[in-house]
């Protein structure tokens, strides 16, 4: 089976691994010291402090991995060859929802480095995946669980 390859923009292969030298570097070492300090409190089975840093490092553990794979399969996205006013990741889109005229700003990113609370929305969302390819002034029809919502594109700019 192929490694899943993860599209991001430089700047979302820089934080994150940014995160991963934070882990290995400063965070391991803050649970270790925890784990430690726990095993003096006495008996583990009962030690809830002990369970917890345990708990603590398992996650963190399961995160540097997560990183490690998403940094090693990688693939950085050029903008170099796409239209200006064409919808891709790493682009800003602004589009107005249909009939209403609500306006919504999106920057459109690897899955990595979604961040919907942020604007930040994953190339495999229901909206990106709609908006992708398409070109400034164009009507678009979207389809999300909560049902179809056509949008016209404002504007693409890179972030």
């Amino acid at each position: 089976m192929a490694d899943k390859i993860y599209p991001m923009t430089a700047e979302g292969k820089q934080k994150l691994e940014e995160e991963l030298e934070f882990l290995k570097t400063v965070k391991r070492g803050q649970i270790i010291e925890r784990i430690k300090i726990a095993r003096g409190f006495g008996d583990l089975s009962e030690n809830s402090e002990y369970e917890s840093a345990k708990d603590e490092q398992a996650f963190v553990e399961g995160r540097i991995s997560t990183l490690e794979t998403m940094i090693r399969f990688a693939q950085i996205i050029d903008n170099d060859n796409v239209a200006t006013d064409e919808v891709s990741i790493g682009k800003k889109v602004t589009f107005m929802e249909l009939p209403d005229g609500e306006e919504e700003e999106y920057h459109i990113v690897g899955g990595a480095e979604a961040d919907p609370f942020s604007g930040r929305i994953s190339n495999e969302s229901p909206i990106a995946k709609a908006l992708i390819g398409r070109h400034v002034g164009e009507s678009v029809t979207i389809s999300t669980p909560g049902g179809n919502m056509d949008v016209k594109i404002l504007s693409v700019a890179l972030d």
